[in-house]
């Protein structure tokens, strides 16, 4: 039995996972039952083998490995498919988001009006990156939010919390992660923010440039204002027959 699945898309993060998996395991010890599942995007930095040895003394953790690199949308999407458990947690693999947070993204889903929301993302305060990438980002995140009004100031946060089956109905694309409240919010649900920490890299490097970010954010932020106009409106209701309800009532 598994209630949350906490899943962590990387890709050459040897020098951060090992004290992120310890860090994840204690935070969570009183959440009730759980699973880490770390999806390894075809890493070549030794990381496949910490993994392994580790995988001997945490009955809990799970690896998936990718057969070639997909990023980190097809990370989230793979660890998803393969989750046990009925909420989901993503964060990512380099440390930055603290493995602290995981209960605090969760408890939404145990609150009054879980049954409404569809997504908990965290937004990041005190971030420890460069300059040059907070202001890219704060950039991107008013860009995003004046089209696609989603009402989220940080949805490059890598801490995210979802039901399992809610997430696997959004329509899947390369780096739908960071579109995940306008898609939780077409389909009708609420988003819950939580502001969580944030820490500098441990080791290794980032995967991605600021060029990059920006040259596939512009294609993306059009095909997901397209998706949002798009939304199915209508909801289906099954019509019983009236001979079954007289008879029911008889």
């Amino acid at each position: 039995m598994c209630d949350t699945s906490i899943i962590i898309p990387c890709r050459n993060e040897a020098e951060n996972i090992g004290a992120l998996l310890d860090e994840i395991t204690e935070a969570c010890a009183n959440i009730g039952p759980f699973e880490i599942i770390v999806i390894d995007d075809a890493s070549d930095d030794g990381m496949a083998d910490i993994l392994a040895g580790r995988m001997g003394v945490m009955p809990h953790l799970r690896v998936i490995r990718h057969d070639r690199s997909g990023g980190q949308s097809a990370g989230v999407h793979s660890g998803v498919r393969a989750a046990r458990g009925t909420v989901c947690c993503t964060l990512d693999g380099d440390g930055q988001n603290p493995g602290t947070e995981v209960p605090n993204m969760i408890a939404p889903f145990s609150g009054p009006n879980a049954a409404n929301i569809g997504l908990v993302a965290g937004q990041r305060v005190g971030r420890q990156d460069t300059f040059s990438k907070r202001y890219a980002s704060k950039f991107a995140n008013a860009l995003r939010a004046k089209i696609l009004k989603d009402g989220t100031r940080d949805t490059g946060c890598g801490l995210k919390a979802f039901r399992r089956d809610d997430f696997l109905n959004l329509p899947y694309f390369d780096h739908m992660h960071r579109y995940l409240p306008a898609l939780f919010a077409r389909d009708g649900w609420e988003i819950a923010h939580v502001d969580v920490s944030h820490r500098a890299r441990g080791g290794g490097r980032s995967h991605y440039s600021n060029l990059q970010r920006g040259l596939v954010g512009v294609v993306d932020l059009m095909g997901v204002a397209w998706l949002l106009k798009r939304r199915k409106k209508s909801r289906p209701t099954e019509v019983t027959s009236p001979a079954n309800s007289a008879r029911s009532e008889g």
